[in-house]
């Protein structure tokens, strides 16, 4: 079998998840039934692995799993052939077996190989002996079915953990829906509800003095307002939808500086302490707007992270590539959620529970403006310590670091 063959195979085998894991009951059955119907004292079903064959489910066997070198049922995988061995010490390829000459002394071998719904062969369902056996075809046959059999098990025991895989996803994308419907409701109604109530005591005061000492709070939730639909619009644009980049010479500390500077006010009213790292110049080609926009969600959402008293170090390293990391010490990402944080419209538990501004949308829009400057933005959090990070192209031989096409 080629090494692509057997990748492929293996990859099927592992696919099914049974390999270091508690014995499902139906494949012992199955092999309870094998050992009944040719009076063996042993029966497995065995499941080649890269180097073992691990028992998936057995009836007298001690061990767990075997190495490849004294498995007879490995024979069974390149032809997908029943292998019928009456006498094991009268046979080139197993005569010399250690559990053939030692304990458990295998005189008679009989192996169905079980092949999957894919056609891979994932292993084989066998009966041994110790004495030798010559079976009838109608018993050979009943092995073979049974192999059919353990087949059908391992396909649904698979189907269980696809449809499982499917359960959480559907709970989950559930869940995103009601905290989305929940978090836009909370970002436009704030506004509004602040602007009608200004309008309101106007109205009702029937004060033209007071227009001019309304007219700031009522700008300043307008423009809330007109930011929380832009930053929908740009969120939900389609992967497939092109970013309009318009590039030109910059320095990308000064557009780390930018966005520090935008983040500033938030900081301050949180509690947070706000860093921008001294560094050397990193010139590049980009779109200042737009990366300013992206490392700016960056800042922006490690300071909405982290409690009052903690830190948030905005960092352009330079070197050979051009890059920003964004470190604090807020409240981490827990490891079952690090997988998600670049979805549309994931909200973790931190901010669902403690009603953390925005809708699930500024990881997912700093990644889709860094992409479109053919960069990549990664995250990592554990200790404590949280860090995303963006990575340009590598500087051209000019000098400048320019997008990939």
């Amino acid at each position: 079998m080629d090494s692509d063959a057997e990748e492929a195979r293996l990859a099927a085998l592992r696919s099914y998840q049974v390999l270091d894991r508690p014995r499902p009951a139906t494949l012992d059955a199955l092999t309870g039934l094998a050992a009944v119907l040719f009076e063996t004292p042993l029966s497995a079903v065995s499941l080649i692995d890269r180097d073992r064959q691990w028992f998936a489910g057995s009836t007298g066997l001690a061990d767990r799993q075997t190495p490849l070198s004294v498995s007879f049922c490995v024979h069974t995988l390149t032809d997908k052939q029943l292998l019928v061995v009456p006498d094991a010490r009268l046979d080139h390829r197993f005569s010399a077996y250690p559990n053939v000459r030692e304990g458990p002394r295998i005189r008679f071998y009989a192996g169905a190989p079980i092949v999957d719904e894919d056609g891979f062969a994932l292993g084989a369902l066998c009966v041994v002996d110790d004495r030798p056996r010559d079976p009838s075809d109608r018993l050979l046959d009943q092995l073979t079915a049974l192999a059919g059999q353990a087949a059908g098990h391992l396909a649904l025991i698979r189907s269980r953990l696809r449809l499982a895989d499917l359960g959480d996803e559907l709970a989950r994308a559930e869940q995103r829906e009601e905290d989305l419907v929940a978090s836009i409701t909370h970002e436009l109604r704030t506004p509004v509800t602040s602007i009608q109530g200004y309008l309101e005591l106007l109205a009702d005061s029937g004060d033209p003095g007071l227009a001019a000492e309304f007219m700031e709070p009522i700008q300043r939730n307008g423009d809330r307002l007109v930011a929380v639909v832009n930053h929908l619009i740009a969120g939900t644009r389609s992967d497939a939808t092109a970013l309009p980049v318009v590039l030109a010479p910059m320095d990308l500390g000064a557009i780390a500086d930018a966005a520090t500077r935008a983040c500033a006010s938030l900081a301050e009213a949180h509690g947070v302490t706000l860093r921008l790292t001294d560094g050397e110049p990193v010139p590049l080609e980009a779109d200042a707007a737009l990366l300013t926009r992206a490392v700016e969600q960056l800042v922006r959402n490690a300071v909405l992270f982290t409690p009052p008293g903690g830190h948030v170090t905005v960092d352009v390293p330079g070197g050979p590539v051009a890059g920003v990391t964004v470190t604090d010490d807020g409240v981490g990402v827990p490891p079952d959620e690090l997988p998600y944080v670049f979805d549309r419209f994931y909200r973790g538990r931190y901010a669902r529970e403690q009603a953390v501004p925005g809708v699930g949308l500024g990881l997912a829009l700093a990644r889709q403006l860094v992409g479109a400057h053919g960069g990549e933005l990664h995250l990592t959090s554990s200790g404590g310590v949280t860090t995303a990070g963006l990575v340009l192209p590598a500087a051209t031989p000019d000098g400048s670091r320019r997008p990939r096409r």
